[in-house]
């Protein structure tokens, strides 16, 4: 018996271990004890899925996405909207769902000034994804034709925040915009 109980208090141990390193490890800036202690865990991190997207969360969680489109409805008037929207998007579980859509995409998007190349190959990764919001937004609202693009916001640095607070200092903050195409929904399709 105290060789079964000292096993299964390894196995906690290891275990509790496994789900408390990768968040100290996570992105930067993580220390390098944390970075060095999760080698030998990253096999058990990974099979037992427990390396969660820490990021959003995190003390540099980087800068945020959405999805920005116009659409041209059937009666010739247009529609525009963004994915997340926080006034529609209720309840606010629904919001932070469609948070994920614009982050989901971004993470396959390349810069604008990438290469050719990388962009070719990154589309064959983001287009599906696109095509389906698109799909699904023409549906919902009825229209014809939409376009969409992902819009990645501005995230200023701290400095930039206490300068934008002296009066007449106002940063350059300005969102990336990278287009994503126009879609449209045939007649026999359905997302």
């Amino acid at each position: 018996m105290p060789a079964a109980r000292g096993l299964a208090s390894v196995a906690i141990v290891t275990y509790l271990a496994a789900v408390v390193i990768p968040p100290l490890a996570g992105p930067p800036p993580a220390s390098a004890l944390a970075a060095a202690l999760i080698q030998p865990f990253r096999p058990l991190v990974g099979g037992l899925h427990l390396g969660h997207g820490y990021r959003f969360f995190a003390p540099d969680p980087g800068p945020g996405h959405a999805l920005r489109w116009t659409m041209l409805l059937r009666n010739g008037s247009t529609l525009t909207g963004t994915i997340p929207d926080r006034a529609a998007d209720r309840p606010r579980l629904l919001y932070h769902r469609r948070f994920m859509i614009p982050e989901k995409i971004a993470a396959f998007v390349p810069p604008p000034d990438a290469p050719e190349e990388v962009q070719r190959e990154a589309k064959r990764e983001w287009l599906p994804l696109v095509k389906g919001v698109a799909g699904q937004l023409l549906e919902r609202h009825g229209g014809t034709r939409v376009e969409l693009q992902l819009v990645e916001h501005y995230l200023p640095l701290p400095e930039e925040i206490v300068r934008a607070s002296e009066p007449g200092d106002a940063p350059s903050m300005a969102d990336l915009i990278m287009p994503l195409g126009n879609y449209t929904l045939a007649a026999d399709a359905r997302p």
